[in-house]
């Protein structure tokens, strides 16, 4: 098998400690493309996970900032022989904590988020699969859903910069 095609360990204390630049796309529930943005990741290890700092610059123009503080909670066997790993983490427009589980090279990440929509901040889910792959890059999507109703879906590819 090609090493591109290995299925790496995904660590995300180790592959959020470094610098990364991604590239994402929100496509509504109809299939269309509403907004398009650039994403510069600066990742710091601390002694119980992580910390992310976001810039976003959005196609309009718009930028906004996000920090991300993730705890690794647990590690446990997972299936295969494998490491899964539990995560928590908390940003400024989270509702309560976000959560999230990690095995082989898929990690699953939910939470709630207080979105900018209509000129004020609206409650919606957001459940994201992100999945490494080999020379570092991650694809992650996150469907966005509102009481059960799919809004839309964010599209997203990582890689280190």
């Amino acid at each position: 098998m090609p090493d591109s095609l290995k299925i790496p360990d995904f660590n995300p204390k180790e592959y959020f400690a470094q610098n990364l630049a991604a590239y994402g796309v929100f496509v509504d529930r109809f299939g269309v493309i509403r907004r398009q943005f650039e994403v510069s990741v600066t990742g710091t290890r601390s002694d119980t996970g992580f910390i992310l700092d976001e810039l976003f610059l959005y196609d309009d123009g718009e930028r906004e900032t996000r920090q991300w503080t993730v705890t690794e909670t647990r590690s446990e066997a997972g299936d295969g022989g494998g490491v899964k790993r539990f995560y928590q983490g908390s940003c400024l427009d989270v509702v309560g904590m976000a959560a999230g589980v990690c095995s082989q090279n898929m990690l699953r990440w939910q939470y709630r988020f207080r979105l900018a929509m209509f000129g004020r901040k609206v409650t919606v889910k957001f459940d994201d699969v992100m999945v490494l792959h080999a020379g570092g890059v991650m694809v992650n999507r996150a469907v966005v859903s509102k009481w059960g109703f799919r809004l839309g879906e964010v599209l997203l590819t990582f890689r280190p910069s």
